[in-house]
């Protein structure tokens, strides 16, 4: 199955503060046993959007009715740390986000965004500030993540360099970012060598 090439995404931007925002935090584990990842998107941030005593909405960004719809998180310092669940990225990308911006990431949550699809690139702390102040003064600002031409913009006139694995990005702008379709997309030659081997 041929895999969506992912050059350029474009969306309006939220920021979450604060450093090492562990998958803990992203998703809950008490809302991984599902069976499968549908559902899981409406659980992102969960405990940390309502107050566990009356389950009244917090301040959290995400429950900011000035950023409904945002489909770009942008983030600081070694987000998705802690342990390797996929569930993590799988709550983000279900709940809307198509890529995250940050400072740095931990590499498991990295690689697993990878392959939904759903670019991590990296800004300096100048320029996530930057971010952060456009979208907060304006929540309309459009943010573009151009991973041919390596830049970050904003409709606000900004544009920074970013950062990604090259093998990462190879994948993704080439359509390839998914091990699963890849092994789909070569089945023959897989049926192939199987033939040849005598133990299967």
């Amino acid at each position: 199955m041929a895999l969506e090439k992912i050059t350029q995404v474009s969306g309006r931007g939220i920021f979450v503060p604060g450093a090492d925002i562990d998958t803990d935090r992203i998703i809950p584990a008490r809302f991984m046993k599902c069976v499968t990842f549908d559902g899981l998107g409406e659980f992102a941030f969960y405990d940390v959007r309502f107050d566990p005593t009356t389950g009244e909405k917090t301040e959290h960004p995400l429950n900011d009715d000035r950023f409904k719809g945002a489909s770009i998180l942008i983030a600081g310092v070694n987000f998705g740390c802690g342990s390797s669940r996929e569930h993590a990225p799988q709550s983000l990308s279900k709940y809307g986000f198509k890529a995250v911006i940050a400072e740095s990431f931990a590499e498991i949550f990295f690689g697993n965004s990878t392959t939904l699809g759903m670019p991590c690139v990296t800004l300096d702390a100048a320029a996530i500030a930057t971010l952060r102040d456009a979208i907060e003064a304006d929540p309309a600002v459009t943010i573009t993540i151009d991973l041919v031409a390596k830049q970050v913009s904003s409709s606000a006139g900004h544009c920074f360099p970013l950062n990604i694995v090259e093998s990462a990005r190879d994948a993704l702008v080439a359509g390839r970012w998914d091990p699963i379709g890849e092994l789909l997309d070569h089945t023959p030659q897989i049926e192939a060598t199987a033939a040849r081997l005598h133990y299967v």
